[in-house]
């Protein structure tokens, strides 16, 4: 590396530094090119929180399965109490059962994170297929779990009603005892590190994760999320942008790709640690679009 290259990767570190300590956070940065694979990393190597960040996988696993012929898109299921917490959007806030096709289910979980569709879609495609699926990958690492077991570690460690409503019980609970629960524990929870997740979304870009037609269909369901706060944010115009959020108490993401007029692609993910468990935290979700384009516009200023 040149020392004019040095030179700005140190102010492009130093820009990101002041940005999360601005936002009160503690922030982690991978960005990498599709095309040409240059890449630029923030504490890109540190274990972090997935969150709902592991659907990724789940969405490759049942587009794979189609490809295969092996999963029909359309075939009809059931989400059921079994799947539903009774909180948070979409079927898993629903009070009666609803039925959607396996295609649909897919698209709840990516465009909305929808927990309930996600276990349900889990236990379609089978969670040790996405293990073998990202192990073949080179994604050894990458974390991958239901909701519900999540949510039950939660509830074991709080010593929370099993039969009662999650969320509703969380209410009560002090901050302190939210901030030092398992799900924000890389050690503990789902997680990877920055690089290692958009190695992946590349990966995906380039329909090297499996058939073309399973990588173009996660790429769409990615392309359709809802979330307009975080990565979105940072990219205004004519800048597309796919993604996925992830969020757990300390715990604030999103990962997506970015994809200039020009042609240019870029995989980028910004992992934060937040020091309050608040499900509102408009700095934290708005810094992640700020270091998100920080690290691309680093990374396309050196081409």
């Amino acid at each position: 590396m040149t020392s004019a290259a040095t030179g700005t990767a140190e102010l492009a570190h130093a820009s990101l530094t002041a940005l999360f300590e601005q936002a009160g956070v503690d922030g982690f940065v991978h960005v990498r090119d599709i095309d040409s694979g240059a890449e630029f990393g923030h504490r890109a190597d540190q274990r972090t929180v997935l969150a709902s960040v592991f659907k990724i996988p789940i969405a490759l696993e049942y587009a794979r399965q189609v490809a295969a012929g092996t999963l029909d898109p359309a075939a009809r299921h059931t989400v059921s109490a079994a799947y539903r917490s009774g909180g948070g959007a979409a079927t898993d806030g629903c009070r009666y059962d609803v039925e959607a096709a396996t295609r649909d289910l897919a698209f709840l979980m990516m465009t909305i994170s929808d927990n309930a569709a996600t276990d349900l879609l889990l236990d379609i495609v089978g969670l040790e297929r996405v293990r073998a699926t990202l192990d073949a990958l080179g994604h050894r690492d990458f974390g991958v779990a239901s909701c519900a077991a999540l949510d039950d570690g939660i509830r074991r460690e709080l010593g929370l009603d099993p039969a009662r409503s999650l969320d509703e019980q969380l209410a009560g609970v002090a901050p302190e005892r939210l901030m030092a629960l398992s799900v924000n524990d890389p050690g503990v929870a789902p997680s990877s590190t920055p690089r290692d997740v958009t190695a992946l979304l590349a990966a995906i870009w380039r329909d090297e994760a499996g058939p073309a037609s399973a990588c173009a269909e996660v790429r769409a369901l990615m392309g359709q999320q809802v979330w307009q706060h975080r990565l979105v944010s940072g990219f205004p115009g004519a800048v597309r942008v796919a993604g996925k959020t992830g969020t757990d108490f300390a715990v604030r993401n999103e990962v997506g790709v970015v994809e200039y007029p020009d042609g240019g692609r870029y995989a980028v993910g910004v992992f934060l640690r937040t020091p309050v468990p608040d499900v509102r935290q408009p700095r934290a979700d708005r810094v992640i679009g700020e270091a998100a384009r920080a690290a691309v516009t680093h990374l396309r200023t050196q081409g």
